[in-house]
């Protein structure tokens, strides 16, 4: 197998960049291109840049957004310039085309316009490689698709006859033989008289449709007509044609004969390397037998609490109207939308494999009309944005609910878990181009659940040829024959798995615990291991320099662990040590039966060696007082000391000599710049260029020492996890590949001083216990599987990918979220579902080895229609915020933002063009889709992609490291905070959680007219809370919630509400209280005033108001209708 793949995903001999991680693939395939067989033409939506077009009203100000050379979807009129649209998903496209591996490339020419093209053509240059690359497909092999011509004359009020739905809830799901396909109208918008032509030729009563005039504003200019003519044909051009990979470096030997998937040359023989314990070895064998089997309904960890109505609560309650255009009646809810209100649940559900029965299809010609308008997806409202203000639901927005048979949907995964872009997907490569919205799955697969059922059982039953693990979607033909919903392969059923330990009851397989939760963990065998468990290993290197002290961190960790030593997971075998280091390194012998710890200084930091290899790493149970005597004196034993200089780079090899033999979590501190030996950096940040409207330097790593250090740890077993306490530039670019390549975490407190900043002090304690106290798994992998015809081409996340679909985690946290893109490689025709599994194998810290499984089933469809009602907007910019980021890195930031700009332009394009009749004025979209331009917005304005701010170059990649890592539920705040008004909270609409009473405020968007003087808002940022209070603010607020007498009195540093006995002070800090529960991490609050210094970091947020570097949100809308408009 070539190792083009870990060259252009890891870096191996290339240079270093946080670049997209992309398969291998064969030794001699195109760049750009998939695995498949079936040759699909491929989606690139940002491709060409117009003439700058007619700005809103007024002036544009220098703007971080550059409207003056705005992207268009397609070619301008003759004699227009046309640049080239960046890409996003993929490395950037070169003229002549390049090698597949990740790096920067030139900036497009800017002096000479290509030549003028056809305009029947949808691409500038046909010679070149199209941009932004969703999903790679193979290349077209028979004519062209083209974008048809919309109907003259009469027509259907909005959805061509084209765009029908398919797959019915009402349809009967049969394992044998898909049941026909049913479509679905869309719903009509309001207006007198409304007229509708159903999609299968049953016209319903009513007049012709009423013209669609704009609302007449003031102040307003007015909306040109539509376009004329036919529309341009969609051409894709080839892909890139040149020679493979063959600067590539050699492969690495594999660890073992029998794992079919390469390996990392540095890995012991684990259990990775051959298994099903690489999770997945294909065809090792026939499956253990079975003496007994034994379910135990364990719990996974601590419960999340969260009431219905919110993102981690268990319920998904409908969007209510709140429109200026009214919603359509309920009986025209889509069952989406219906069965979204109902409550998610875990509890193992019976499941039974149904009768084929009547679907629409199969009615009556009156009955199936009436089932179709009955049948309207609330999904596919069309919303004109420029002339609807209020599109913000005052509660959070529930994820889409995949229109699936109903006993399926019951047992689906749970969406927190594992949710994919678009909950319908489509058929072919060629019509998920045509959609133009990225296909991708967002991923918490370690995410800590109230109630997840374990299985211990010597048979894990698997497919013989995928081996996909047994689950809800599979079909049984028999009690003895079951076939896989991944590959079709028809297996036999074990004798073993006749019996149900849940009922005690022999012959019903189907109702086992495997087949009944999406979500399930089994206790693995003895064949899932190559050698015993590892122990659970902590190692601690903690900066000591002059500056470390300065900041009094480490007082505050060395309590913080002594609180918490007992709850560190692990078992009697678990072990600890520590590190420090200045200019040298110090080690710290802790061998049982010394009366105190003994420091062990080594100062040959060029050629680092252990001092005593036996005594530095010792079990905790054993040593714990040496440990807790160590932990009382390090604060003061490095008081007085001058030492400025840090040899982090030393430091960090030492850890790994200690770890090497059993591998281990590796926690580091640090608060300075490396200056010193191995890794020492230089600074490259310029303060005067912070607030610069150029692209941003230094996005990349400045050495690859980082990088190749975390190869080496990942590949014995070891994560490294990166605190960076520090006011100073400390290099994130280049410390921060320590834990990505690692699957490790980085923790980031600028400005940390435990006496000038408190609020930092306070956030610091709570992440270290969370840290310190949460569940951990070792030595693991995870393989994600998906249907027969897709394919995975993009990671993202922290992790080291060892083949081409396994990713190496040393170390898996409850914490951690991941992402992929997908993309289709054959035809889905005869498919009504599809699935994707990802399985989780891992050590527990107890020391038992366990496979954590969820599997996700979506329904199959042929029409846009169906594929923009099913779109879920948040998991599309979670996905989309990704893809930014590697883009970032390894083109420009203008690159990146540019590509986002064009995701919103071309989605919306291609719903008014493939999925609306008439084309109406105004910026139109689905209802599903309504928030897809402010999300855009926002990212263009969130910390890791604004420019024209004054932004320090470590938060914006640590903003950058978090969209990548965080979980979607969690990133979805950092990118569009929740604004609330708090000074009248009610118990009207509260939660009662645990006896206390949480109100219930709605959400309000994010402008400065939404304030108020008289009153008092709460910004919930994600990592960060601001409660912000207006100058003429109810004195009753001011008394009974912050205990001071007037707006004067409130304090400039005010973080903590004091506790006072009223109601509004109870109400205040449980409704707070209640909104960090559910998140891992602890955002710090700030009570802010007019005068306040974090006033700018407040207004910043608010998305929907114009700046002097950014543009207002109907002015972004403008733009949009601009660009779609062409």
């Amino acid at each position: 197998m070539s190792t083009a793949g870990f060259n252009s995903q890891n870096g191996t001999g290339q240079t270093y960049a946080n670049g997209p991680s992309q398969n291998p693939v064969a030794p001699h395939q195109l760049p750009g291109v998939g695995y498949g067989s079936t040759p699909q033409p491929t989606y690139n939506p940002m491709q060409a840049k117009a003439s700058p077009p007619p700005g809103p009203p007024g002036p544009y100000p220098v703007c971080s957004y550059q409207p003056g050379a705005p992207f268009a979807s397609y070619p301008a009129p003759s004699g227009q310039s046309m640049l080239t649209r960046p890409m996003m998903g993929g490395p950037p496209s070169h003229t002549p085309p390049q090698s597949a591996s990740p790096g920067p490339r030139p900036p497009p020419a800017q002096a000479t316009p290509p030549p003028s093209v056809s305009s029947s053509s949808y691409y500038t240059n046909p010679q070149q490689t199209p941009a932004w690359q969703y999903n790679t497909a193979p290349p077209p092999m028979g004519a062209p698709t083209s974008i048809s011509t919309p109907p003259r004359g009469p027509a259907p009020p909005h959805v061509s006859p084209t765009a029908s739905s398919t797959g019915s809830s009402s349809t009967a799901y049969s394992p044998a033989a898909p049941p026909p396909h049913v479509s679905h109208g869309v719903t009509q918008p309001p207006g007198p008289q409304m007229h509708r032509t159903p999609l299968h030729g049953y016209p319903p009563p009513g007049s012709a449709p009423p013209s669609m005039a704009p609302m007449a504003q003031p102040n307003r200019a007015p909306f040109g007509p539509p376009p004329t003519g036919p529309l341009p044909s969609m051409n894709p051009a080839p892909p890139p044609m040149g020679p493979p990979l063959a600067h590539a470096s050699p492969q690495p030997p594999k660890a073992d004969a029998q794992c079919g998937g390469a390996a990392n040359s540095t890995l012991r023989p684990t259990e990775h390397d051959c298994q099903e314990g690489d999770i997945e070895c294909p065809g090792t064998g026939p499956q253990a037998t079975n003496s007994f089997n034994h379910v135990d309904n364990r719990m996974g960890g601590s419960p999340q609490p969260g009431p219905p109505g919110r993102h981690l609560g268990g319920h998904y309650p409908s969007l209510p109207p709140g429109y200026q255009n009214a919603a359509p009646p309920p009986s025209a809810m889509h069952p989406a939308i219906q069965a979204a209100t109902q409550p998610y649940s875990q509890a193992p559900q019976p499941y039974q494999q149904p009768l084929g029965g009547p679907g629409p299809a199969q009615l009556s010609p009156s009955l199936a009309a009436m089932s179709l308008q009955s049948s309207t997806p609330e999904a596919l409202r069309v919303v004109n944005l420029l002339q609807e203000r209020n599109l913000l639901p005052p509660i959070p927005i529930p994820p889409p609910t995949p229109c699936l048979q109903q006993d399926l949907q019951k047992i689906n995964c749970n969406p927190e878990v594992f949710r994919s872009t678009l909950t319908s997907i489509p058929q072919t490569q060629s019509l998920l181009n045509k959609a133009k919205m990225p296909l991708g799955l967002l991923l918490h697969p370690f995410k800590d659940l109230s109630q997840l059922p374990v299985v211990t059982s010597s048979t894990i039953v698997r497919c013989r040829s995928c081996r996909t693990y047994i689950n809800p979607f599979v079909s049984f033909l028999d009690q003895r024959r079951w076939k896989c919903n991944l590959c079709y392969r028809v297996n036999d059923v074990p004798e073993e798995f006749m019996y149900n330990p849940v009922s005690r009851s022999y012959g019903e397989p189907h109702k086992r615990p495997e087949v009944q939760n999406a979500t399930i963990e089994f206790i693995a065998p003895s064949e899932y291991m190559l050698r015993p468990p590892q122990p659970a290993v902590y190692l601690f290197i903690l900066d000591v320099s002059h500056n470390a002290v300065e900041t009094g961190y480490l007082s505050v960790f060395c309590q913080s662990l002594l609180d918490n030593i007992n709850a560190l997971p692990g078992d009697s075998r678990t072990k600890i040590g520590f590190v420090t280091f200045d200019s040298t390194i110090h080690f710290y012998n802790l061998q049982e039966g010394l009366s105190q710890p003994q420091m062990l200084i080594v100062s040959d930091i060029d050629d680092i060696f252990l001092p005593t290899p036996d005594s530095l790493l010792v079990n905790l149970n054993e040593c714990k007082e040496l440990v807790q005597d160590l932990l009382k004196s390090l604060p003061t034993l490095f008081q007085k000391t001058m030492e400025t200089q840090s040899a982090l780079g030393s430091a960090l090899q030492a850890a790994y000599k200690l770890l090497l033999p059993t591998g281990g979590r590796m926690s580091v501190f640090q608060t300075q710049l490396p200056n010193l030996g191995v890794g020492a950096l230089q600074s490259r940040e310029d303060p005067n260029q912070r607030a610069s409207a150029k692209d941003i330097q230094h996005l990349s790593p400045a050495t690859d020492f980082y990088k190749k250090l975390a190869l080496d740890c990942s590949g014995q077993q070891v994560a490294v996890d990166l605190f960076l306490l520090s006011s100073q530039y400390c290099d994130l670019a280049s410390l921060g590949c320590i834990s990505r390549y690692s699957a490790g975490s980085v923790y980031y407190y600028p400005s940390y001083h435990h006496q000038h900043n408190p609020a930092q002090v306070e956030c610091f304690q709570k992440d270290l216990k969370r840290y310190l106290t949460r569940k951990i798994g070792f030595e693991a992998v995870m393989r994600i599987r998906c249907s027969k015809g897709m394919s995975i081409h993009t990671f993202h996340g922290n992790f080291f990918v060892r083949s081409t679909d396994l990713l190496s985690l040393p170390n898996v946290n409850p914490d951690a979220g991941f992402a992929v893109q997908m993309s289709i490689e054959e035809n889905l025709d005869d498919m009504q579902n599809v699935s994707f599994q990802a399985a989780l194998l891992y050590t527990s810290s107890k020391g038992e080895r366990r496979i954590r499984v969820h599997t996700l089933c979506l329904p199959v469809v042929n029409s846009l229609s169906d594929i923009f009602a099913g779109a879920d907007v948040q998991a599309i910019t979670g996905l989309l915020a990704c893809m930014a980021v590697d883009r970032s890195a390894t083109a420009s930031l203008s690159d990146a933002r540019d590509a986002m700009t064009n995701a919103a332009i071309d989605s919306l394009t291609s719903f008014r063009q493939s999925v609306l009749s008439i084309q109406q004025p105004g910026l139109l979209a689905p209802a599903c889709l309504r928030l897809f331009p402010l999300f855009i917005l926002a990212l263009l304005k969130q910390k890791a992609f604004r420019t024209g701010t004054s932004t320090r170059l470590d938060e914006r990649l640590f903003a950058m490291c978090q969209l990548k890592y965080q979980p979607l539920v969690y990133s979805m705040l950092m990118i569009h905070p929740a604004l609330y008004r708090v000074d009248n909270l009610s118990d009207k609409g509260a939660l009662n959680i645990n006896e206390r009473t949480v109100p219930q405020p709605p959400l309000l968007q994010l402008s400065v007219e939404k304030l108020s003087r008289e009153a008092a808002f709460l910004m919930d940022a994600g990592t960060v809370m601001y409660l912000w209070v207006g100058r003429s603010c109810h004195p009753g607020f001011l008394t009974q919630v912050l205990g001071v007498a007037s707006y004067a009195a409130v304090p400039d540093n005010l973080y903590l509400l004091p506790e006072l006995d009223t109601a509004e002070s109870q109400r205040t800090r449980a409704f707070i209280g209640w909104l960090r529960d559910q998140r891992p991490f602890f955002p710090p609050l700030h009570v802010i005033r007019d005068e306040s210094q974090l006033k700018p970091m407040f207004m910043q947020n608010m998305i929907e108001d114009r700046t002097e570097s950014a543009l207002s949100y109907y002015e972004f809308l403008l733009h949009l209708q601009q660009q779609i408009s062409k």
